[in-house]
C-alpha cells in the first residue's frame, strides 16, 4: 500500500514564461513511477489570482478541491469550485483552473491510468517543455 500526506509533500514551482498569473507549485506523488498499474495523483496549489495554463491530459481526471475557491474551466464550460466539490475532467479536453478566491487553492487530481501525459500550449518551466509524462524522473541533458 502507497500512502502520501499532502501537507509533507515537497512541492516545485512550474510557470509558463508568457503568462505571469499561471504559475502553481504541484507534486506528482502516485503514479507508474511510484508502482501503479492503473491510477495516478497530482497534487498541487494556486495562490490567489494565479491560475494553472490551459493544457490537455492523457487520461480523465477527477479534481477535488480540498481548500479554497477556483474558477474551473474543461472545453468551453465554465465552473465554479470550492473546498469539497468534484469535477471530472474528460481526458484530451484543454482545461485548466484559476483561483478566484482570498486563500491558496488545493486541489488533488485522480487519473484514470497511471501513466499520464500532460501537454501545454508552450513549454512550462523550470522543465523547458510543453509535454510532460506525470512523475517521471527529468530528462538527463547530454
Amino acid at each position: 500500500m502507497q500512502t502520501v500526506r499532502t501537507p509533507d509533500l515537497e512541492l516545485a514551482p512550474v510557470w509558463l514564461d508568457s503568462d505571469p498569473i499561471a504559475r502553481l507549485r504541484v507534486n506528482f506523488p502516485i503514479n507508474v513511477h511510484s508502482g501503479t498499474r492503473d491510477s495516478a495523483v497530482v497534487y498541487f496549489e494556486i495562490e490567489p489570482g494565479d491560475r494553472l495554463g490551459r493544457h490537455t491530459d492523457s487520461a480523465e481526471e477527477i479534481l477535488y478541491i480540498v481548500t479554497g475557491e477556483g474558477e474551473a474551466e474543461a472545453g468551453d464550460e465554465y465552473a465554479r469550485v470550492s473546498a469539497g466539490d468534484l469535477a471530472v475532467i474528460p481526458a484530451m479536453v484543454p482545461h485548466g483552473i484559476r483561483n478566484v478566491g482570498e486563500e491558496t487553492l488545493r486541489v488533488v487530481g485522480f487519473f484514470s491510468e497511471s501513466r499520464i501525459i500532460s501537454t501545454f500550449e508552450e513549454p512550462v518551466q523550470p522543465a523547458g517543455q510543453s509535454a510532460l509524462e506525470q512523475g517521471a524522473p527529468a530528462p538527463v541533458e547530454a
